[in-house]
């Protein structure tokens, strides 16, 4: 073979596994409120998707308060209770324990995230792909962390499985995420009012073709409004588009 052309077995497949990195340090953001968790989770990793992003709550005044999540999953968990009504205050790595493992090893655990409702309740969130639940080791964990947990710090803790959000699931929350934030009354009006005369499923595109006040733009973004209130269903595990089914809630 020429120089400098490797044959196929040669090729390295997979990714270079990359030394650990310092988490990132962010220096103070003017009006965004800075991350309040007990532990930066932001180090590079060479199998999780951190992400920082900004969200707001009423516990804080709505201003933007910054977020950090070591996983795309933990992101979406976080987006989809951010859309809830229902929600008063969501914290990221909000509390550390020290629990034993089954060998008797001192181990600490930092719990991915804790939600607040609006009627006091908070619930702590553990998020992990189905893999790992699926095994009796990571069983027993949980119900060692779950028992050095104290009582104070939430009335319940939930199991997430990290596989039931699939990447178009995870795409849709956080465009809706997004989306929410925007203020357009006049075109949300619109769209609602022509779902009054409307039954079972309807196309997105017909909605947007019924909406002739306003543009196709507004109208498309008034559907994904509605559907991050809970006023519209669609199917998550499908990328929302014109082509999409939806119906009143």
């Amino acid at each position: 073979m020429s120089e400098g052309i490797k044959d196929h077995d040669e090729w390295a497949y997979g990714l270079p596994k990359l030394e650990r990195a310092p988490v990132i340090e962010l220096p103070e953001l003017g009006h965004i409120l800075p991350f309040d968790g007990v532990r930066n989770p932001s180090g590079r990793s060479a199998s999780s998707h951190k992400s920082f992003f900004t969200y707001r709550t009423e516990a804080n005044g709505w201003v933007p308060r910054l977020g950090m999540t070591e996983s795309a999953a933990e992101l979406a968990v976080a987006l989809e209770a951010l859309l809830d009504p229902n929600l008063y205050d969501l914290k990221f790595q909000p509390l550390t324990v020290t629990y034993l493992d089954e060998n008797g090893v001192s181990r600490r655990y930092t719990h991915d995230l804790l939600l607040v409702f609006r009627d006091g309740h908070r619930r702590l969130v553990f998020v992990r792909n189905e893999a790992s639940l699926l095994k009796p080791l990571t069983e027993r964990a949980i119900e060692a962390i779950a028992a050095a947990t104290p009582n104070h710090a939430a009335d319940d803790l939930i199991i997430v499985n990290a596989s039931d959000y699939t990447r178009q699931r995870r795409e849709n929350l956080f465009r809706l995420h997004h989306i929410s934030w925007e203020r357009d009354a006049e075109a949300d009006q619109v769209v609602m009012d022509i779902l009054e005369f409307r039954q079972g499923d309807v196309f997105i595109a017909e909605l947007i073709r019924s909406a002739a006040t306003i543009s196709p733009d507004r109208a498309f973004r008034a559907c994904l409004r509605a559907i991050a209130r809970g006023e519209l269903l669609a199917n998550l595990d499908n990328v929302i588009s014109e082509l999409s089914k939806v119906q009143r809630a």
